[in-house]
């Protein structure tokens, strides 16, 4: 199928006069990003430096103008069963636990019976800088829906505006009996203008909780700040007006219900895998020969963005002090995101960058995930102790533990919900690289230990933590809201 490149064009150019007028820091960082990949790579630092520079977008809305307005639709019959996933982004054009999760759950849905569509916010692959206006792509088994204007909205009301009535069409077209929105604010809000029109239950999703990820991005960020207190706002406002919240653990769940929502409201439906995490995971010979990593070299890892707040520095000052202790230790760092740039210079003030002690991988393909956990003998989990870390918790331990790989994590309320300390992982201080280092010792020099906690880890994510088991539970909740025949 076209991509369609003079409507991609089109947008892009109305996407970048839209933000020459807020912030020419972001609008040059989009021209980057729209360059072909050859001509793109060459000019990375000038990227990094554009991303570091440019303001985030902050909400416009008022939490009094949360609203969004109901666009024109005419009434339907809803096909039983259909649920129309309304996301921020998807694969194949952004890799991330988000974009997974996305993709996984509404798999495991189609194998449990339902008939699951995702829609993407507008503008989307082309606000992310992908010159590709095609309006629906077929991503492994899941209809992938773009919303695509020739020209985008200035502003986040209008364009907003602009999404509901563009994603009324395609209701009008698929006929969902149930709207799912996966947070942030603004896909929840284009949902409930799309209830007030067609009379459909909604679902919010709340996989984050993005006014603490704010806090964290930038030093001085304070919850006094108005975009924090705005989007704390609009995300309890999508919280309080859905049907039902679907919500990711415990620590999540009671912050929600803190909120007001009544607790009989909100569900967990927690990260999870799909069978292949399952199996036995594939021979790390070979991979620790590629990145050259002798047999003998102990191997500590984490797979992910690269924010602060996942605190990879603490991990490599606790790499570094086991160096020095004489512990045949590497690093391996697989992802990306913007603290790669400040992490590395660290390596290399560390020293780690000698002798390749510590190896940056950059971003993989989520299929290529498993080999690099073979290479494992510890999964680290370095959160520091904000508040979202206490909060949420990530997708990718998850995913180590069901490949039978131990975790250590940071002693945060999150990630006490996978890890039960000398069962299947150990928890440790968080920012204590002192900490860090002496437990890691402990935990590497343990070989019985480790495989006793991986076994227990993968039992446990089997037990509980699968898509299928995930893909059931939503399955019971959209039933109860009416959207499963039941005769």
């Amino acid at each position: 199928m076209s991509r369609n490149i003079p409507l991609a064009l089109g947008l892009a150019a109305s996407v970048a006069l839209g933000e020459l007028r807020q912030d020419p820091m972001r609008a040059g960082l989009l021209a980057v990003r729209l360059l072909p990949g050859r001509v793109r790579r060459g000019l990375g630092p000038l990227e990094r430096r554009l991303a570091a520079r440019a303001r985030p977008a902050g909400p416009v809305a008022t939490p009094s103008a949360a609203r969004v307005p109901a666009p024109f639709g005419r009434p339907y019959r809803p096909v039983s069963g259909r649920v129309l996933h309304l996301v921020t982004n998807s694969l194949p054009f952004r890799h991330a636990g988000y974009t997974v999760r996305t993709q996984k759950l509404a798999e495991a849905q189609l194998a449990a019976g339902l008939d699951p569509q995702v829609v993407t916010r507008i503008g989307f692959p082309v606000t992310a800088g992908v010159l590709d206006a095609r309006s629906k792509q077929l991503v492994g088994s899941v209809p992938q829906h773009r919303l695509l204007p020739p020209w985008l909205p200035y502003g986040q009301a209008a364009a907003l505006a602009r999404n509901a009535e563009l994603a009324a069409g395609l209701v009008e077209r698929l006929r969902p009996a149930v709207l799912h929105a996966a947070s942030d604010h603004g896909n929840g809000r284009v949902a409930l203008a799309l209830r007030e029109t067609f009379g459909l239950p909604v679902v919010y999703e709340v996989r984050g909780f993005l006014e603490e990820t704010w806090l964290t991005q930038a030093p001085g960020r304070r919850r006094d700040d108005e975009t924090y207190r705005t989007r704390r706002a609009l995300e309890t406002y999508c919280m309080r007006e859905a049907d039902l919240v679907f919500t990711l653990g415990e620590a999540m769940k009671a912050e929600i219900v803190g909120r007001g929502v009544p607790e009989e409201r909100v569900l967990i439906v927690p990260n999870a895998v799909d069978d292949a995490f399952l199996a036995p995971p594939p021979d790390g010979a070979f991979m620790r020969a590629r990145l050259g990593i002798a047999p003998d070299e102990f191997v500590v890892g984490t797979i992910g963005t690269l924010t602060p707040h996942e605190g990879i520095d603490t991990l490599l000052h606790a790499g570094d002090t086991l160096r020095r202790r004489g512990v045949p230790l590497r690093l391996l760092i697989v992802g990306d995101g913007p603290e790669r740039p400040a992490l590395e210079r660290l390596a290399v003030r560390l020293g780690l960058d000698k002798g390749a002690a510590v190896i940056f991988t950059g971003r993989v393909p989520h299929a290529q995930v498993r080999e690099f956990h073979a290479v494992l003998d510890v999964f680290a989990v370095p959160r520091t102790d904000e508040r979202v870390c206490h909060l949420v918790t990530p997708l990718k331990p998850v995913e180590a533990m069901a490949s039978g790989v131990p975790v250590v994590a940071s002693d945060v309320a999150a990630l006490r919900e996978l890890v039960e300390p000398e069962v299947n992982g150990r928890l440790i201080k968080p920012e204590s690289p002192h900490s860090w280092a002496d437990e890691l010792e402990i935990v590497l020099y343990s070989r019985n230990r480790r495989s006793e906690w991986g076994a227990a880890a993968r039992a446990m994510v089997a037990r509980d933590r699968t898509w299928r088991r995930v893909a059931a539970t939503t399955r019971e909740a959209y039933r109860t809201l009416g959207s499963l025949d039941t005769g």
